[in-house]
């Protein structure tokens, strides 16, 4: 018996999914009672945020990968 994975195409970007994560996440936080759950929210926010912005800064023009040039 072969077993077929479940494959999807995403219809957003994985900054754009971490971005609207993240601001999911916030706006949750906002609701909820001071304590652990929300300081968790928050801290998952950032985390969302932050891995956003990284992926944003990796694949930007400034951080090219080197040219080889052959002789």
């Amino acid at each position: 018996m072969v077993i077929k994975r479940r494959r999807f195409k995403q219809d957003q970007s994985l900054q754009e999914r971490l971005c609207d994560e993240g601001q999911r996440l916030r706006a949750m936080a906002t609701e909820l009672p001071v304590g652990a759950a929300k300081e968790a929210a928050l801290e998952k926010a950032r985390q969302m945020e932050t891995a956003s912005h990284i992926g944003e800064w990796l694949s930007s023009a400034g951080l090219q990968s080197p040219k080889v040039f052959l002789r």
